[in-house]
């Protein structure tokens, strides 16, 4: 279990290297945004990444800072606020996307056609 709990942590270190100045919690972030082509609620997004309001909170205020999102107001609840990209935001997305991409293909094709078949046996047998 170490060896694999090891190995997770060494491949999202990878990844994490991959998309820069960005994270995979930001992308995780910027994704549902990108996705959705309308401002989100905050309540949405932490839903959305399966984490707790303050967490989404935290990274908004970054990426606001960062010019990759901005907050407005919910025109229909005057508590709410929305998550909305900005044209910054969407460009650091599909930069930090597709270097993520390549990322995982240089991992994959680490492997040769016969490991890469049997890891994803195994893993499957491990996630069942």
């Amino acid at each position: 279990m170490r060896s694999l709990l090891e190995t997770a942590e060494a491949v999202e270190a990878r990844l994490e290297a991959a998309v820069g100045p960005l994270s995979l919690a930001k992308l995780g972030v910027l994704r549902p945004l990108v996705e959705a082509k309308q401002p989100l609620p905050l309540s949405e997004l932490a839903e959305r990444e399966h984490c707790v309001r303050s967490n989404i909170t935290q990274l908004v205020d970054r990426l606001e800072k960062e010019g990759l999102v901005r907050r407005r107001a919910d025109p229909s609840d005057r508590r709410g606020v929305l998550a909305a990209l900005t044209p910054a935001g969407e460009r650091a997305y599909a930069r930090a996307m597709r270097a993520l991409a390549e990322e995982q293909r240089a991992i994959v094709h680490s492997l040769s056609a016969g490991d890469a078949a049997h890891l994803k046996g195994v893993l499957e047998l491990l996630a069942d």
